[in-house]
């Protein structure tokens, strides 16, 4: 099978808290991150098309990142990214370098 992402993604587990748009959050650790989305792992699936902002902190960075759920599995569910800010994709870009 052919991987169609088009962004490279990095292996990281770092805690996030995904807030519902209309309301509620959901905690889960990424497993893997990228410039347009992650999977967060968790007990608690989101459906298809929930809008979530992702808060965490990368690089010692806190950011806010919105989102939404574009599909989901046993165990978690992916994200990808909406519009992002200059600072939320500097910190990602510098994290995806090492």
């Amino acid at each position: 099978m052919q991987d169609k992402r088009v962004h490279p993604r990095v292996q990281l587990e770092i805690e996030v808290s995904c807030l519902r748009k209309e309301g509620g959050a959901v905690g889960g650790v990424t497993s893997n991150v990228s410039m347009g989305g992650m999977f967060v792992e968790t007990g608690e699936i989101l459906p298809f098309g929930t809008e979530i902002t992702i808060e965490l902190t990368l690089t010692g960075v806190a950011l806010q990142l919105p989102g939404v759920v574009r599909w989901a599995k046993p165990g978690g569910f992916g994200v990808q990214f909406g519009l992002l800010g200059a600072k939320e994709t500097h910190t990602i870009a510098k994290m995806l370098k090492g």
